[in-house]
């Protein structure tokens, strides 16, 4: 659906209605859709917006932004040779990277800061651990990659996405 060439259907050239529909299912539809069928199955009804499911939702969120940015990195030079003006043509590749790092290194750190205030003591230690060593992996592996050479920007934005799914393994520890 995303490279039909059909009317509304090219959103490569709309980064923002990318970046809109990778937002809405990654950070919002996955997560709460999941939150209201596990109350379902445990027959709880009504809705409350838990303190685990708002941090889900907002570091999930901030991961999508990230995603939905560094999707284009690697294909810089095929965007500027079709004319589609990304966020990485506009702004540079090195810059766009560079904030891409800087925001999951800030919800890595709202993660900590979420682990280390959890009222439920069990849950501190893995959530504020678990969140500062994907950072440090983040941070060292971020560190050496070449912004102008496009298979370590691939690589890199394979590594993110790994990072994005790593981040479940700690969600059964948010309280």
């Amino acid at each position: 659906l995303y490279s039909i060439e059909l009317p509304f259907m090219r959103w490569k050239r709309s980064p923002w209605l990318a970046a809109l529909c990778i937002l809405a299912v990654r950070a919002v539809m996955v997560q709460l859709g999941f939150f209201l069928h596990m109350q379902q199955a445990l027959d709880i009804s009504g809705f409350t917006l838990t303190r685990p499911l708002a941090f889900t939702m907002g570091f999930m969120l901030l991961f999508s932004v990230v995603i939905a940015l560094f999707k284009d990195i690697p294909d810089v030079k095929g965007d500027t040779q079709a004319g589609v003006k990304t966020f990485s043509v506009r702004h540079g590749v090195a810059n766009i990277y560079w904030v891409c790092i800087g925001l999951l290194l800030a919800a890595y750190g709202a993660g900590v800061v979420f682990g280390l205030t959890s009222p439920v003591g069990w849950s501190r230690l893995p959530v504020a651990l678990g969140h500062l060593g994907f950072a440090a992996l983040l941070w060292e592996r971020s560190k050496q990659v070449n912004t102008s050479r496009k298979p370590e920007l691939t690589e890199h934005y394979m590594f993110v996405w790994k990072l994005f799914y790593a981040e479940y393994l700690l969600i059964p520890f948010l309280r």
